[in-house]
């Protein structure tokens, strides 16, 4: 088993990974537990693939659980379904003391963690990422939020879980495309500062996808590290360190807006489109070379996600995709900073960017192809 923790100043916390770790799940929670009862939040799939099994387990231990099961997709992180989700709270009895288990994907852990920021001015919480995006990407860092109709993940909280919890071998159950849309995020690592990394997924990214045990372990390893790191430097984005973890989704929240924030475009694949949009951007203003733009859209295409408008199946024009953009969390004094790079492992944070140059860029980008 790995253990890494994420060294917060006033809330340090671990992030446990290891294989077969679900079905031992009840020795990690015991001591979480008040009066022997959890209340756990899940969505239909998890609920109807993993949670049966995890509730004998915890029968076993003399745990008791009850579930609240959202529906799949980004349509579970509503203002509706957080109203329901905080009413069964209260009607279940939550106190300050308890501990909220988040079973699930990205946006079961995204809404849990908000709705365990607000319910009686604040609850605890543990993270089960049963999808790989959330194992190595939403889980960690303390970023909790609902959706809106003016964008993505636009009302929220930063409220830090108690313990996270990790299980590749539940990544087997996942669906490729699912898989694919996780491992945008790992890439993300290595785009980011790490171009040692970056060749590691390209060198490793078969047996990844084969389902080699050892690739999975590290790939979700070295991913939680390097997000432990630059969370614990910069937990609420103050510096702009934080923002790095950012790139790919200035673009990508764009493009997931104009595809209805569903699954036509999983959040993994918006954001693999969006680094290859901020890489060829990038590479248009002279930044980076247009080989590290083509290096990096060719993993990212082979690892089956989509790297051009098209493959996204995103069809507004370029001033559109950047109204869609003026929702964005990071806009300050009127002015949207963008993630762009000097290269592979070299992404900085710009905010003298030009909206009509994006929009003009991106007008352009709908003829583009990929050739692998």
């Amino acid at each position: 088993m790995s253990v890494v923790t994420v060294d917060l100043a006033d809330h340090p916390y671990d992030i446990h990974i290891e294989a077969g770790l679900l079905w031992n799940v009840a020795n990690f929670l015991s001591p979480y537990s008040r009066s022997g009862r959890f209340l756990v939040i899940s969505d239909a799939n998890v609920a109807h693939h993993i949670w049966p099994a995890m509730r004998n387990h915890l029968s076993q231990a003399d745990l008791a659980a009850e579930i609240f099961i959202l529906p799949a997709g980004e349509i579970g992180k509503s203002w509706a379904e957080l109203e329901k989700l905080t009413d069964w709270l209260l009607e279940h009895h939550i106190e300050r003391s308890d501990h909220i288990i988040a079973l699930g994907g990205g946006v079961v852990g995204d809404i849990t963690g908000f709705a365990a920021h607000i319910v009686k001015r604040g609850c605890s919480f543990i993270q089960i990422p049963t999808t790989l995006l959330a194992q190595v990407d939403s889980s960690v860092g303390g970023k909790t939020a609902i959706n809106s109709r003016a964008g993505k993940n636009l009302v929220g909280a930063f409220h830090q879980p108690a313990i996270v919890l990790i299980d590749p071998d539940v990544l087997e159950s996942l669906p490729r495309r699912q898989l694919a849309a996780g491992f945008a995020e790992v890439v993300k690592y290595g785009l980011i500062d790490d171009l040692d990394f970056f060749d590691w997924c390209e060198t490793n990214l078969d047996a990844f996808f084969a389902g080699d045990a050892a690739a999975r372990h590290y790939a979700i390893e070295h991913s939680v590290k390097a997000k432990a790191r630059i969370v614990a430097a910069d937990e609420k984005e103050l510096t702009g360190t934080r923002a790095l973890l950012n790139l790919g989704h200035t673009f990508g929240h764009a493009l997931e807006a104009d595809t209805g924030f569903s699954d036509r475009l999983f959040h993994g694949e918006a954001v693999a489109a969006g680094m290859v949009l901020a890489f060829r951007y990038s590479s248009k203003l002279g930044l980076c070379s247009a080989d590290d733009a083509n290096r990096t859209a060719k993993l990212l295409h082979n690892a089956g996600l989509p790297v051009t408008l098209a493959d996204a199946g995103v069809g507004a024009d370029g001033a559109k995709l950047v109204d869609y953009m003026m929702h964005d969390k990071k806009m300050a004094g009127g002015k949207l900073p963008f993630l762009l790079a000097r290269g592979i492992g070299k992404t900085f944070l710009s905010k003298d960017v030009d909206l009509a140059d994006v929009a003009a860029f991106l007008d352009a980008q709908h003829s583009a192809e990929f050739a692998a």
